[in-house]
């Protein structure tokens, strides 16, 4: 779903009173192709939007309308739920909204989180109550507690020729029988935070989801922190593990070990009682250098998280630690990658993750990542989303790109890359798909697995996806010996299934939603 760019450059164009052949000839574009730009039957990107965006002294967010269209895509999800399937409202009434009555729009948008939040609680609740064989064993626990304290009670109760030391013995067994009863009521009462903390980890994911939108992935501070950070590291030595640990040793007593097994079963980990960061043997070097980088930036750039906390509107302290986390890996990317020079080896490679990974010695993952962070204002890379989908194909990591409808939580598309990665673990899958409405995005994607630490640890493998509109892709070595401008190649997809308009598809996992609100059935798929 496209914003009315061209609608936007004609009617500010108009505002200052710059005439059509004026601009073209100052973002040196011919009157007519112009002509065809504002009436949006041309689409536009990259460097000629910038160029555009310049002459009209504006935001480049505002000229594309990134924020009303994640506005639009929230209310398209409202509307899709079953809750709102009978309101009949689709994406032209939630376009029509965003235009109209944007307050409205937005309090529409934040009351359906907080539906989605309690569906969410009051789900993981019911499943529960329903398969946890902990929690069934624990209401066991106080059901027998409950009759071990009520037989003795009665004993005491009806028996009056008890002895001084047989009333002693049962008074002594409903003080145990309760203190067992007192426990296992703590340990029910975690198992409900446990789970409404899982519910509540969701709702901070979309907070998290919005700060990094309204920055557009790109935090100055973070970026300052991290080059002092990193000229700090220069200044002891050549820049990788070696200097890193030297750093963590000298400045702040923490030691970096390395083990064939750890007892939490975990990779890595810091113990900052002990002041240790340790490693099993089987974790790449990669990995190493950018915990270890990470680690320094939350010991050395305290001050600049919890500033950079200050500044955010954070609803819950679950909400701010994820954000704290983010921030800290943040900074280790933006020391291990500087800006300046990885956004121009990424341009000369043409955003070549491979070759990158290679230059910089790092992961698939970790260079895809700080692709998506490239956006300060005048030193722009290509704008990239990011998406990481564990072996059970559930979205484990999020990083939107403006203009493209994301699932928040759960499955996207079963046709997206990102899941076709998985049949071909370490071979990188590309793909150009195709959403109902038109748009066009290219998709990137890798399925990676850990090595695995013996034959009893489960290395479960993870696909990454990179995905760019495909206004950008011939900007990467990824368009290379493709046709993007003949579409019967393109994959059709959606968002996820419910989202999807497409009642045709013979991959459907659920029951389709027309942008009337209506409910189609599912096609017949052999089982």
């Amino acid at each position: 779903m496209r914003a009315p760019i061209g609608l936007r450059i004609s009617t500010r164009r108009k505002a200052l009173g710059i005439s059509q052949a004026a601009l073209a000839k100052a973002v040196e574009v011919s009157p007519s192709y112009l002509n065809l730009i504002e009436g949006n039957k041309r689409q536009v990107g990259g460097t000629l939007l910038l160029r555009i965006a310049a002459e009209l002294a504006m935001d480049i967010a505002e000229l594309t309308g990134d924020v009303e269209h994640r506005l639009i895509h929230e209310l398209i999800e409202a509307f899709s739920d079953p809750v709102l399937a009978e309101s009949r409202m689709g994406p032209e009434q939630a376009r029509r909204l965003v235009a109209t009555s944007p307050d409205v729009a937005r309090l529409i948008a934040r009351l359906y989180r907080a539906h989605s939040a309690a569906v969410a609680d009051l789900d993981a609740y019911a499943d529960r109550l329903r398969a946890d064989p902990l929690l069934s064993q624990l209401l066991h626990g106080v059901l027998s507690g409950i009759t071990a304290v009520r037989s003795g009670a009665e004993i005491l109760q009806n028996v009056p020729d008890l002895s001084s030391e047989e009333q002693h013995r049962f008074l002594a067994s409903i003080n145990r029988e309760t203190q067992s009863l007192s426990a296992i009521a703590r340990n029910l009462i975690g198992q409900f935070d446990q789970t409404s903390n899982a519910g509540h980890f969701a709702s901070a994911r979309r907070e998290i989801d919005d700060l990094i939108f309204a920055a557009q992935n790109h935090f100055p501070a973070l970026e300052d922190a991290a080059a002092s950070l990193r000229a700090q590291i220069n200044a002891r030595g050549r820049f990788g593990e070696t200097t890193i640990t030297q750093m963590l040793a000298e400045d702040y007593g923490v030691r970096v070990l390395r083990s064939a097994s750890s007892g939490a079963g975990a990779p890595y980990g810091y113990d900052a009682s002990e002041r240790t960061l340790w490693f099993r043997n089987t974790v790449p070097q990669s990995t190493r250098q950018f915990q270890m980088a990470r680690l320094l930036a939350e010991l050395a750039g305290a001050d600049t998280l919890e500033a950079e906390l200050g500044v955010r509107l954070l609803s819950s302290d679950t909400a701010r630690r994820a954000a704290k986390r983010y921030f800290g890996s943040y900074i280790a990317g933006a020391i291990v990658f500087p800006y300046e020079t990885f956004l121009q080896d990424a341009q000369a490679l043409r955003y070549d993750v491979d070759a990158l990974s290679e230059r910089y010695n790092a992961s698939f993952e970790q260079v895809a990542h700080r692709l998506v962070t490239l956006r300060r204002p005048g030193a722009t890379g290509i704008q990239f989303g990011f998406l990481r989908a564990d072996a059970a194909g559930r979205l484990s990591k999020h990083f939107p790109l403006p203009g493209l409808l994301l699932p928040n939580s759960g499955h996207a598309c079963p046709l997206w890359a990102i899941y076709t990665a998985f049949r071909s673990p370490g071979q990188l899958v590309r793909q150009v798909a195709r959403f109902p409405d038109g748009s066009r995005f290219l998709f990137v994607a890798r399925a990676i697995s850990r090595r695995s630490a013996g034959f009893a640890d489960h290395a479960l493998p993870h696909s990454v996806l990179l995905i760019t509109d495909v206004l950008h892709a011939d900007g990467t070595v990824y368009a290379d010996g493709l046709n993007l401008i003949d579409q019967h190649a393109d994959m059709p997809v959606g968002p996820t299934c419910r989202l999807c308009t497409r009642s045709d598809c013979a991959s459907r996992q659920e029951e389709a939603w027309s942008p009337g609100g209506e409910i189609a059935p599912a096609p017949l798929v052999p089982s």
